[in-house]
């Protein structure tokens, strides 16, 4: 028996230890990460796809990350200086042609798929429906928001420092800013886009939830930055409705 076959042995056997551990704790570790509630409460029909994809991501993350931890900690348990070898060098190394093919083609083959399931995520989330949608214009400024909506048969618009919509129903955004960039941000319909001087940016969603969601700046704009924060209520239809023609009447009487 040569000597490298005990060695060689219990590089194997070390090797199915590391991925016994890893497969453990990569199981647990996605469990976990499944059942945290990351997000606030889920109120449009684009993010329940990108709560899917997030949970795609960490159910491939988790097991890399969780291997490369193990490995690593193997290696600095195993491979540790000790007394005596402050001043030795370590055994050689030799590449590994097919270990090397094997570490860069699963991550390549890993970030192709998260990269293509991403893509098609985004397009469809950015996909308007044929259907018919309303209109919003959003104007941020230091440091507040203001919602416009249509007026009475092509009238003025209606001005509202709160963000009112109405159930099940297509939103198209038309977003805007006054003086710096903001980032006009429901949490709960998961998307967000950037507000710029000069530049009309555009987004949808699809309401699905009645309730009052935070409107936030996700751009940093400066020292209120912090206090632009605005509510956007989701209200069922006649509801919605029946704001609308309030808001119209008064804008008519003040004329």
């Amino acid at each position: 028996m040569s000597a490298e076959e005990p060695s060689a042995r219990e590089g194997r056997a070390a090797v199915r230890q590391m991925l016994l551990i890893g497969a453990v704790v990569s199981v647990i570790g996605i469990a976990v990460a499944l059942w945290i509630d990351w997000f606030p409460i889920q109120a449009s029909t684009q993010g329940k796809k990108i709560d899917t994809l997030w949970d795609v991501l960490l159910i491939a993350s988790v097991p890399v990350f969780v291997m490369v931890q193990t490995i690593v900690l193997y290696c600095v348990w195993k491979f540790r200086m000790r007394p005596g070898e402050e001043n030795m060098d370590g055994p050689a190394i030799h590449g590994n042609t097919r270990l090397e093919v094997i570490w860069t083609a699963i991550p390549a083959a890993l970030l192709i798929l998260l990269c293509s399931y991403s893509f098609i995520t985004l397009h469809n989330i950015e996909k308007a429906s044929a259907g018919q949608s309303m209109k919003v214009r959003v104007v941020g400024e230091q440091f507040t928001w203001t919602f416009f909506y249509p007026g009475a048969s092509g009238g003025k618009e209606i001005a509202s420092h709160e963000l009112y919509l109405p159930v099940d129903t297509q939103v198209d955004f038309t977003v805007q800013s006054k003086d710096v960039i903001h980032d006009f941000w429901v949490p709960a319909f998961r998307k967000k886009i950037d507000a710029v001087p000069g530049i009309d940016t555009n987004y949808n969603v699809n309401t699905t939830r009645v309730g009052d969601y935070a409107v936030v700046c996700a751009e940093l704009c400066g020292l209120g930055h912090s206090t632009m924060r605005q509510t956007a209520h989701v209200l069922p239809k006649p509801g919605f409705d029946k704001w609308l023609a309030g808001e119209r009447a008064k804008a008519a009487q003040a004329q």
